[in-house]
């Protein structure tokens, strides 16, 4: 016996899928039709519309987070020894300030990558790193590392992008929904 699903389970179902969707549905800013095109769920696009619209009424509609953040940037980030030094570590390579006398040479001779950091203290979490994330996207801005924990999240940026990193994630922190 094969159980049927329900044209607003499906269509619920395919918009969770896409969180920049479940988020536009959430803040009234969806066409619903064209959301109802752009996802693959069996049935009239008018009926997915109508199931979009039912799911949109049924959110919580988001408000501006009401936090405290204070982001700054520090260049000079690269691969540390131990995990003592380390700012961020992430998987088997952890990012510190090394000492380097200002070398950017290993022993070997060889180049020895450096970033930035732009480290931002106070209400903190996921969605904030998300945003953040987002934002460098948009910006073209590649991520080398990122993290939080507690009250400190950390972006690792090419270092000649510190400075437009900052900025953006500063902007990125003043829109974090809840």
């Amino acid at each position: 016996m094969t159980t049927m699903t329900s044209l607003a389970a499906r269509t619920r179902t395919a918009a969770r899928r896409y969180p920049f969707l479940v988020m536009a549905l959430r803040t009234g800013t969806a066409n619903y039709t064209a959301v109802a095109r752009f996802l693959d769920v069996d049935g009239e696009i008018d009926a997915v519309a109508s199931a979009l619209r039912r799911y949109a009424d049924s959110l919580e509609e988001p408000a501006p987070r009401d936090s405290s953040v204070r982001v700054r940037m520090q260049s000079g980030i690269g691969p540390v020894e131990s995990l003592e030094e380390a700012l961020i570590v992430v998987g088997t390579t952890a990012l510190g300030f090394p000492e380097t006398d200002g070398a950017t040479t290993d022993e070997a001779g060889v180049d020895t990558p450096t970033y930035t950091a732009i480290i931002a203290t106070g209400t903190v979490d996921g969605r904030s790193l998300a945003n953040a994330i987002a934002g460098l996207s948009l910006e073209e801005i590649d991520v080398i590392a990122a993290g939080f924990e507690g009250e400190t999240m950390v972006v690792v940026v090419e270092r000649l992008e510190g400075a437009n990193a900052v900025r953006t994630v500063e902007d990125s922190l003043e829109t974090v929904l809840e």
